[in-house]
This record gives C-alpha cells, sequence and structure tokens, in this order.
C-alpha cells in the first residue's frame, strides 16, 4: 500500500507508474484529510488536487478505468431522488430560465473561444471546443472530427473544471451559504435491495446511451431513471452517504488524471490565457446569476450553481453537498448540456462554411 506511505505531492519525477489500487489509495487519504480539516467538497476536491498535484510532480498516478463513469452512476441516482412529483412541477414553471441560461452558456463559450484565439494564436476550431462547456471527453472527440488539437482542448476543459470545482465551493464555503430551497430527496432511507436494484436499472440505462454514444451518457441515463421512478412514486432506495462520497472520489481522481506535467510546462501562455478566460467566464456568470436572481424569487447562489461554467457533475455534486437547490440546478445543467452538445457542431458547421464563403 505504498499509495497511502508515499504523498503524491513529493514523489519524484523517475517513479515509475503506481498501479490503480496505490492511486485510489492516494486519493482516499487525500479525502479523508480533507474532511477531517473541514474543507469544501473534501471527497472530490482532495483527490482532485491530490492526482493532479502527483502528476504534476511526475508521479504516474492512473485513475482506475471506468472510474468516472461509476462516479457519475451513482450521483445521477442520489440527484434523481430529488424530484419528487412537486418538485419536478416547480421546476418545469422555469423552462425559460433554462433555456437562457443555456443560451448564455452558448455565447460564453464563443466569446472565451475568441478570446483563446487572440490571445494565443490558437486556431478557431480548437479555441471553441476548448471554450465549451459539454463535457471534456465529449469535446475532445467531437473536437477531433473538425480538426481540433486534443490534446489543448483536453488541457482547457480540466483547467476549467478544476478551477470552477474548487473555487466556487471554497467561496460559498468562506461566505458560509449553505442549504436553500428544493433540498430534501424523496427517500431517505437506504434499503440494499431496492439499492441494487436502482443502481442495476441505472447501469442498463448508462450502458445503452453509451453505446449510442450519447455526451455524459453515465449522469444522463441513471439520472433519467432516478426521476421517472421518483416522479412515479417510486422509491427503491436512498444513496447512502459512504457512497455518495465514495463516488466523488472517483470523480475527483479521475479529473486530476487529466493533468499532464509535460503539457503545462511547456503551454504556460496557452494555461494563463485559460485561466484568464475561465475567470471571466465565471464573474460573467455570476453577474447573469444575479441578474435572473434579482428578476425572479430564486436565490442567488442556487442561480450562480446553475449558470456555473463547470462539469455537469461536478456542479450539481456541489449543490447537493451544499444543499442549494439541487433539482434547479440539475435541470439547468441538463439543459445546458442537451443545447451544447447538440448546437455546437451544426452551429460550427454553419459559420465554417460562411466564412469558407467569404473567403471565395
Amino acid at each position: 500500500m505504498d499509495g497511502f506511505l508515499i504523498p503524491a505531492w513529493v514523489v519524484s519525477s523517475n517513479v515509475k507508474k503506481f498501479p490503480v489500487s496505490s492511486a485510489l489509495g492516494v486519493c482516499c487519504a487525500a479525502a479523508a484529510l480533507f474532511s477531517y480539516l473541514h474543507a469544501p467538497l473534501p471527497w472530490m476536491i482532495g483527490p482532485l488536487l491530490a492526482m493532479a498535484g502527483g502528476r504534476f510532480f511526475g508521479a504516474h498516478l492512473a485513475a482506475p478505468r471506468g472510474g468516472r463513469a461509476t462516479g457519475q452512476l451513482i450521483i445521477g441516482c442520489a440527484l434523481g431522488l430529488y424530484f419528487t412529483p412537486a418538485v419536478a412541477h416547480e421546476v418545469a414553471t422555469y423552462w425559460y430560465l433554462l433555456i437562457a441560461a443555456a443560451l448564455f452558456a452558448v455565447a460564453l463559450a464563443y466569446a472565451s473561444g475568441w478570446l483563446l484565439t487572440w490571445g494565443v494564436g490558437l486556431d478557431a476550431t480548437t479555441a471553441l471546443f476548448a471554450s465549451v462547456p459539454g463535457g471534456a471527453a465529449e469535446m475532445t472527440i467531437l473536437g477531433e472530427r473538425f480538426g481540433a488539437r486534443p490534446d489543448r482542448v483536453v488541457l482547457a476543459q480540466s483547467l476549467r473544471v478544476v478551477f470552477v470545482v474548487v473555487v466556487v465551493p471554497s467561496v460559498f464555503t468562506i461566505l458560509g451559504v449553505h442549504g436553500a430551497l428544493l433540498n430534501q430527496p424523496a427517500q431517505l432511507e437506504p434499503d440494499i435491495a431496492g439499492l441494487a436494484v436502482l443502481l442495476a436499472i441505472a447501469a442498463v440505462a448508462g450502458g445503452i446511451l453509451a453505446r449510442l454514444r450519447v455526451p455524459n451518457s453515465w449522469m444522463l441515463g441513471p439520472l433519467a431513471i432516478a426521476i421517472g421512478l421518483t416522479v412515479a412514486g417510486i422509491h427503491l432506495s436512498a444513496v447512502p452517504t459512504v457512497l455518495s462520497n465514495a463516488a466523488q472520489v472517483l470523480l475527483g481522481c479521475a479529473l486530476g488524471s487529466g493533468f499532464h506535467r509535460n503539457s503545462l510546462r511547456s503551454s504556460s501562455r496557452f494555461v494563463l490565457f485559460v485561466l484568464v478566460s475561465v475567470v471571466l467566464a465565471v464573474i460573467a456568470s455570476a453577474l447573469f446569476a444575479w441578474t435572473i436572481a434579482v428578476a425572479t424569487t430564486l436565490p442567488l447562489s442556487t442561480m450562480v450553481l446553475a449558470t456555473a461554467p463547470g462539469g455537469m457533475a461536478e456542479m450539481c455534486v456541489t449543490a447537493k453537498v451544499l444543499q442549494l437547490g439541487v433539482p434547479l440546478v440539475t435541470a439547468a445543467h441538463v439543459t445546458r448540456v442537451i443545447i451544447l452538445v447538440t448546437t455546437t457542431a451544426p452551429v460550427f458547421r454553419i459559420v465554417k462554411r460562411m466564412r469558407w464563403k467569404v473567403a471565395r
């Protein structure tokens, strides 16, 4: 169990590749430490920083295969339990806000892409797919089809998610923001048999969507199953806290493994402009959230999470842990992902065709 004995952040660059079990040991130890220190989102941020730090300083830590999918499956089930019939109806009444937030995210992505093109001379294709908050893996695959550089897309997407995941919960914790509306799941007690059935059905749904190449399939499939069952009044089981924490560890581990020492050190200007674009995007999203909060009765904290340019799973986990309007935040990010993923490629084709005609 050398992963427990050697901290990831002090391993030298010539250390051989660690087995997955050791990487998980490092992540679990970091999560336990952050939990002991009462850090925000300890079960996700701890592993994330341990993995990212270890890989930056030369430790070849590897996240378990399928770990992110497993974490998303569990979190999707846990989030779906919040959608009681009354809650689902209330969230549905805000459909226009969900669409407006998604369209704002599209505009923000194009603005961030322009900044990367202007700042580091990055080609427009790579800059766009590096800036769209629709999922790192999905944007990398989609970007490659149009000629984007996958290494730049992966690095930019990872930096964006990690920055938002670390900064937003930390600011909320410092300000003492905790608890708001719509924050109780329908089922409060776990049932072993019911939980097994729920996870099995959710896994089938996620697997089907994955086969169909649906983005964020392991999050959306289980989420749809859990929401459908909860709205129908079928309560199989709550998701135990220990299982939810384990899912966060897997997500943090997967996020941290997206960093590579060489890419960070050889792309300092690119990294700088990505971080600048992310900071500006967070500020713009917060201002947009404030505008919505002023115009409606919705809490500002909930809308900040709903519009934050972070990953869907990560922002929804933040809402769950801090008890900040979980259903609304979840619905907002699902809507954003659906609109971004379905419109990015067609819009890009149209823009590219128009530019080609102008060039002629």
